[in-house]
């Protein structure tokens, strides 16, 4: 009886989130076709989509699994590139553009899935500070192994180069597929904010039922207590790997969905870099560590609020600090922490005396 409760209300918390996306998406689906929508916005509704996807993720490692990663805009990285890669190629040999999209999502996630399991076996034997400082070495190594990178294809097939185009050796009419600093180039517009937001679903169920699974239940005891999980024969590589894994597969489809938002894509440590890891890690703290609806909420407001400041000029970046810390405190002073906790448990003792009132 008490595992059906935890069920039903494990099952609400879970549709709470799928509804508030979805009124989200139909809310501003009637302002776009109303024209309530300026073409800044417009613009954001993609990379909204993105950051959301990104900052869900992590909160698999950073929440659920308890670990400080700082590379995952690395995931993000070879995911876009290798979907971006797999769109070009096979353009001519798939020409619908959204079964190609989708194919490149799946390829972006298994690339992703692949230096996750690769990076994560040794990596996660780490802990605290030296995990977070070789996941950080490991997206500083993607972006600038991507920077250095020519490939090319030919009647003869595919040449690679770390050095330069010339040393591709192709023949003439052969087509650069990834040019070096210069990146990918012609990769079609595929994405848009509809797309977007069924890959947020889709990375919501996927999370949310690992959580809630057994699998999730042993990772979070592993982060409760390592020793005493070992102690009833959890393995901790395993369990850690595997939240890693499906967390950098799921940052490979935000970076499928970002490498289709652009026509060029390069990997500029704006795009890939410490500074991405580190603001999808701002979005995770902000919204509460191990808060799943927190980080969707968190991504779309410090998204949308540098634009939103954008009128106030020089003091845009300051407001949006000062946001930032505001919003910090009050999620993690103990004393407004107390005093909410308060509040809530008097609005659920005040909910039944309503009912029986009426």
């Amino acid at each position: 009886m008490k595992k059906r409760k935890v069920r039903n209300k494990t099952w609400k918390e879970n549709a709470v989130t799928y509804a508030i996306v979805i009124a989200a998406y139909i809310i501003i689906q009637m302002m776009l076709r109303g024209g309530h929508v300026s073409s800044l916005m417009k613009g954001l509704l993609v990379p909204v989509c993105i950051y959301v996807i990104m900052a869900v993720s992590l909160n698999l490692v950073v929440g659920i699994s308890g670990e400080l990663s700082l590379g995952h805009a690395g995931f993000m990285c070879v995911g876009a590139f290798s979907g971006a890669l797999f769109t070009k190629c096979m353009t001519a040999a798939i020409p619908n553009t959204t079964i190609c999209f989708i194919f490149a999502v799946l390829t972006g996630a298994a690339t992703a899935a692949l230096f996750g399991i690769l990076i994560g076996i040794p990596v996660l034997r780490l802990q605290g500070d030296y995990l977070a400082i070789v996941t950080l070495a490991f997206g500083e190594i993607i972006k600038n192994i991507v920077n250095a990178m020519y490939l090319g294809r030919d009647s003869q097939g595919f040449h690679f180069s770390m050095k330069d185009a010339a040393s591709l050796h192709m023949e003439k009419g052969g087509e650069m597929l990834i040019k070096g600093a210069q990146g990918i180039t012609g990769t079609p517009k595929a994405a848009n904010f509809t797309i977007g937001i069924i890959l947020i679903l889709i990375t919501l169920f996927i999370v949310q039922n690992l959580i809630n699974s057994r699998t999730g239940r042993a990772v979070m005891a592993i982060r409760d207590n390592r020793i005493a999980a070992q102690s009833v024969g959890l393995s901790v590589t395993k369990y850690k790997l595997l939240a890693f894994t499906v967390s950098a597969a799921l940052a490979g489809v935000g970076g499928v969905l970002y490498a289709h938002n652009l026509t060029t894509l390069t990997a500029l440590p704006k795009n890939f870099g410490y500074n991405q890891s580190i603001m999808i890690l701002v979005f995770v703290v902000l919204g509460g560590i191990g808060n799943i609806r927190g980080s969707v909420i968190a991504a779309v407001i410090l998204t949308v609020l540098p634009e939103l400041l954008r009128g106030m000029n020089n003091y845009r970046m300051l407001i949006y600090a000062i946001i930032l810390i505001v919003i910090m405190i009050f999620s993690s002073a103990p004393a407004l922490i107390s005093y909410r906790e308060q509040f809530m448990g008097k609005f659920r003792k005040n909910k039944p005396q309503a009912k029986e009132a009426a």
